[in-house]
């Protein structure tokens, strides 16, 4: 039972390997028309309003702006630090 086990398995890894080498290469193939893949760069921003009413007169508006341009939006999530950074070893 086990060694069946073990070469069910093995085929299973196999098959997921195998669809993903395929998959790759499919993808490598494509045409992109000469331009990266991605999001094109936008301007502006994209304004978000969410309204919470508790109904007892109650609530909390919030408006948020999500830029457009896809660095710019990747920029937000990175944290700012004041001075060098530290790691772990350092104490």
């Amino acid at each position: 039972m086990t060694a069946l086990a073990a070469g069910i398995g093995a085929f299973i890894v196999a098959l997921l390997l195998g669809r993903a080498i395929w998959i790759l290469r499919a993808e490598t193939r494509q045409e992109h028309d000469g331009r990266p893949r991605g999001i094109p760069p936008g301007t502006g921003y994209t304004q978000i309003d969410s309204n919470y009413s508790s109904g007892l007169g109650g609530g909390h508006q919030l408006i948020t702006r999500v830029p457009k341009d896809p660095q710019e939006y990747a920029r937000a999530f990175v944290p700012r630090h004041n001075g060098h950074h530290r790691s772990e070893s350092d104490g």
